[in-house]
């Protein structure tokens, strides 16, 4: 099974559970928080990684973590559910998945606009709104600049790409010309 599939089953199921709870938002932040702490610290990953450590040891190196730490009982419960099924290592992969679910769920689509030159908050406006109306969701929009794409922009809204970059369109003008 591929980790995006565990991801998703996992964050899934946690986000079943957070919105009959209502701690939407404390879990989530719980769980960013673990897991940026997973991510970068390698004593931890080495720990969960290594089968040769026992399954006690590793419980009591995460009951220590939340002795400190004192998350939610959600959280907490769900952090000893993903070590029971050996996939604590994948904590960073669910919180990505995590919270892109609780995004979809809410009625918020993601957005990547990539434009040639900074663009001007009239011109962002615009771009949201025009997003917002396409989907029919809240947007929130990520902007980035790339001069290489010469001119227009380039939309990604998940896996659909908007692309009216003028670095395209010549591209595409010279496949033409080479085509006849």
């Amino acid at each position: 099974m591929s980790n995006e599939t565990i991801a998703r089953r996992y964050s899934v199921a946690l986000a079943d559970v957070v919105l009959k709870s209502g701690q939407t938002e404390s879990v989530k932040s719980e769980i960013a928080s673990l897991g940026e702490l997973f991510g970068k610290n390698v004593e931890l990953q080495t720990v969960f990684n290594n089968p040769a450590i026992t399954h006690a040891s590793k419980e009591k190196v995460l009951d220590g973590l939340l002795t400190k730490i004192k998350p939610s009982s959600t959280t907490a419960n769900f952090l000893k559910v993903l070590l029971q099924n050996g996939r604590l290592s994948d904590l960073t992969e669910i919180n990505d998945r995590f919270a892109a679910v609780l995004d979809e769920r809410g009625g918020i689509v993601a957005a990547e606009i990539t434009s040639a030159r900074e663009l001007p908050a009239d011109e962002k406006t615009e771009f949201e709104k025009s997003l917002a109306a396409l989907t029919g969701k809240t947007v929130n929009v990520n902007y980035a600049v790339d001069p290489d794409i010469i001119g227009g922009v380039v939309t990604r809204i998940g896996s659909t790409v908007y692309d009216g970059s003028v670095k395209t369109k010549l591209e595409n003008l010279r496949e033409q010309l080479i085509s006849g």
